[in-house]
């Protein structure tokens, strides 16, 4: 089986598998890879494993060396030089009156290339603006229409929780979230409060949307009758998140609320 490794690009970003080759490298080492884009920087966050041939896709790129001091300095000229980038395209950018929201620039590794990452609810012309940038940073120019998650993935910020974006942070992809996830959930279906900062539905809305499914026969539902330390009762209402059931007492007419392990099920008459 092929030893590969996972190196990652950014932070967030996909992990992609390498050829280790005869290096010997551990998690968090930063590497110099090629790539698509030409040569870049990585940091390893899997280290070397065994995989099956299906799990890959070939030829498996080698990793060229480790990451040496000058490369780390390099790095960091990049990341300055990306700020001027931005500065002059956005001044550009103003010049050719264009309906466009530069959002971020981005140098690749080797400098071959200036990523230029942009939002725009239209069609741009940018080709002229293309011919601008490069006779001014005389390297090739990529300018990259993206969506508002991208946007906030790129920009970062700290969400309605208090916490760091998660896509920010950690969430690698995307993947889609529905309404219906928050209806499953028993949170309010208003917009301002389920949505992000991106003004899409919050990522962390499908982080416990299989959980809830799966516990969804294990609850209750109102209207049905349940054994409870103090006798039979109706349940009323259940809070999924603490797993805390509501139930009126049919002795007593008392409404009390109980964890899900103290109650007992029972087959309503509409069901029999």
């Amino acid at each position: 089986m092929p030893k590969i490794v996972g190196i990652r690009f950014k932070i967030a970003g996909k992990t992609y598998y390498f050829d280790p080759g005869s290096y010997k490298l551990n998690k968090g080492d930063h590497v110099i890879v090629e790539t698509s884009r030409g040569k870049e920087i990585g940091e390893l966050i899997i280290e070397e494993k065994d995989v099956s041939e299906e799990e890959l896709v070939f030829p498996l790129k080698k990793v060229l060396r480790k990451a040496s001091d000058a490369d780390y300095a390099q790095v960091e000229d990049n990341v300055n030089k990306e700020s001027v980038a931005f500065e002059k395209c956005q001044q550009k950018i103003k010049d050719h009156s264009l309906d466009m929201k530069l959002v971020g620039v981005e140098y690749t590794f080797d400098r071959n290339k200036i990523i230029f990452y942009f939002t725009s609810e239209a069609r741009v012309d940018f080709r002229e603006l293309v011919k601008d940038l490069a006779s001014i940073f005389k390297t090739r120019i990529e300018l990259r229409q993206i969506g508002v998650r991208d946007e906030a993935k790129i920009k970062g910020g700290i969400g309605p929780c208090g916490r760091p974006f998660c896509c920010s942070t950690f969430l690698e992809e995307f993947e889609p979230v529905s309404i219906r996830m928050a209806k499953g959930q028993n949170l309010s279906l208003n917009p301002t409060k389920i949505s992000g900062v991106c003004g899409r539905l919050m990522c962390c809305l499908r982080f416990e949307a299989d959980s809830y499914e799966n516990s969804q026969d294990q609850l209750p539902r109102p209207g049905i009758t349940v054994i409870t330390p103090d006798g039979d009762g109706v349940v009323k209402d259940v809070d999924k998140n603490k797993k805390m059931v509501v139930v009126k007492l049919q002795e007593s007419g008392y409404t009390r609320t109980f964890p899900l392990e103290e109650i007992d099920m029972v087959q309503d008459e509409s069901q029999a």
